[in-house]
């Protein structure tokens, strides 16, 4: 029979790499929830219409990579790509703004795209994002890039500069993508098959394609900056002014577009400079999306945002990352009546928080002490006979064998001392 193995760009996370994932979601809860984000969680699954309209259907996340069926009641449903537009659709559908005007937001959770695997990319993969709802001055947006810089330094990651740039407002796009659209028709011969087709739909996209000679051919393109309308320069002048406030790292890339439809305004990327991720450095990206709730549905209302995959930014992680996990020890029952005794002890230290494990099987105390040596317990605890009767037990120190005798009334103490 043939072996059955996960679908090809979708892995298994094993309790061996835990550690640094739980250490990456608790470093992001930690400090996000202490910017005033409170937590969302949304279905996996959404109606296909939602990815089509607020992402946008040219875009090659509906085009090319999203998962998308029709179930047997006939609904077309779709794999989330991304976590903005459900966090959007729950903002609009349970009238968060009437009670919640300064709406903050964050999540964690599995994506899905089907684009080529490559080097931290997966077909399912996940992602961490924050959504600020219903405000729309500079300074939020200067407070969430240096957050999400604040962030990944958090981690430990070093030589990280911000890319930063304005895609304009509703009178600033039209002027600019007609600018661009000339511009790009003389090198209609030059340009890959997918980018002639977004010439025709959404030219800002060919900006970001990863194609060398369209990328060659981008980076000569008009500015969006020679057509920014009043309130755009003013806005993206004023950012720009409080990030250097903050002493946030930042450049300003004119050319740098996002892959979403929704973005206007500000738009920004974080890059690792120290670090290779093959084709591109970028860890995290976001930007506003003012016009996403009235397309979807709801008041026009401003937003701004930012999303990571969890995969990419561990493979930035440090070598020698301290990762802190909370002590296991072990219950070694020895002799008649040593698995009762284990037990019972094991389960005192559970109600006192610790982590602990016993051997079910009993066996030898070598055999026990193997065991726990596997599980990577820094202690073993052994309730032998002799010990019990005496109203004590054996304290072995596994990385250096060294063992004393303590008394049952000592050990709770003893163990929240070495936690």
């Amino acid at each position: 029979m043939k072996t059955l193995r996960s679908v090809k760009g979708m892995h298994d996370i094993l309790p061996v790499d835990m550690p640094r994932w739980h250490f990456v979601e608790a470093t992001y809860r930690n400090l996000v929830e202490r910017f005033g984000f409170s937590e969302i969680r949304t279905p996996i699954l959404e109606p296909l219409d939602l990815f089509v309209r607020g992402i946008g259907e040219t875009t090659d996340i509906v085009e090319k990579e999203m998962y998308a069926f029709t179930d047997k009641g006939g609904e077309h449903l779709g794999l989330r790509p991304e976590g903005t537009a459900s966090a959007i659709r729950a903002f609009i559908q349970h009238n968060v703004g009437a009670t919640e005007p300064r709406t903050k937001w964050y999540y964690l959770g599995p994506m899905f795209r089907r684009e080529r695997p490559a080097k931290g990319r997966y077909r399912q993969f996940f992602q961490a994002g924050a959504e600020v709802i219903g405000v729309g001055e500079p300074a939020v947006d200067a407070e969430i890039i240096d957050m999400a810089v604040a962030f990944i330094v958090s981690l430990g990651i070093e030589d990280v500069v911000v890319k930063l740039n304005t895609l304009g407002d509703s009178e600033t796009r039209p002027a600019y993508r007609s600018a661009l659209k000339a511009y790009l028709e003389a090198y209609k011969e030059d340009l890959c098959t997918d980018c002639l087709r977004r010439l025709e739909t959404n030219p800002l996209r060919v900006l970001d394609c990863k194609i060398p000679a369209c990328g060659e051919i981008a980076a000569k393109a008009p500015s969006v900056h020679d057509f920014l309308s009043r309130d755009a320069r003013a806005h993206f002048e004023d950012l720009c002014a409080l990030l250097d406030h903050c002493k946030t790292p930042y450049d300003v890339a004119p050319q740098m577009v996002r892959g979403l439809d929704y973005y206007s305004r500000t738009i920004f990327e974080i890059h690792v400079n120290s670090h290779s991720l093959g084709a591109q450095s970028a860890v995290l990206g976001g930007g506003r999306y003012d016009g996403l709730v009235k397309q979807l549905g709801g008041r026009d209302t401003p937003a701004i945002g930012f999303s990571f995959g969890i995969e990419r930014l561990l493979m930035m992680l440090p070598q020698g990352t301290a990762i802190d996990a909370a002590p296991l020890f072990f219950v070694a029952g020895v002799g008649d009546g040593g698995l009762t005794r284990a037990l019972d002890i094991a389960r005192q230290l559970r109600e006192q928080g610790t982590r602990a494990e016993i051997s079910f099987a009993g066996g030898s105390l070598r055999s026990q002490l193997k065991r726990a040596h596997r599980l990577g317990a820094q202690v073993t605890i052994i309730a032998g006979e002799e010990e019990f009767d005496r109203g004590a037990v054996a304290w072995r120190n596994m990385e250096d064998g060294m063992q004393e005798e303590i008394l049952l009334g000592d050990l709770m103490a003893r163990v929240e001392a070495n936690q």
